[in-house]
């Protein structure tokens, strides 16, 4: 359930801090974001694929880690990207 190049490229431009920039912390979460996006709506469907459904809480552990990190360190783009993403604060 990878991203399409086309996608992955658009988040990268959005979330970026240049064309290359597909290793900072912003774009990393914004990528992981979509990834748990698309395979929630599988699981919908899937109901018993467990397979996918562990690998869905592998992203979402590996999100919330990236995202601790980021608080920890830039607080003030950890509050711009959750606004962006429409994620939640709970961390």
């Amino acid at each position: 359930m990878a991203l399409d190049s086309a996608k992955k490229q658009e988040i990268v431009k959005q979330f970026g801090q240049s064309e290359t920039d597909t290793g900072s912390t912003p774009v990393q979460i914004a990528l992981l974001s979509e990834r748990i996006t698309e395979l929630t709506e599988h699981l919908k469907l899937f109901k018993k694929d467990h397979a996918s459904r562990l690998g869905l809480l592998k992203l979402v552990g590996q999100r919330r880690r990236l995202m601790r990190y980021l608080k920890r360190t830039k607080r003030d783009e950890y509050t711009k990207l959750i606004d962006a993403l429409n994620l939640r604060d709970n961390i």
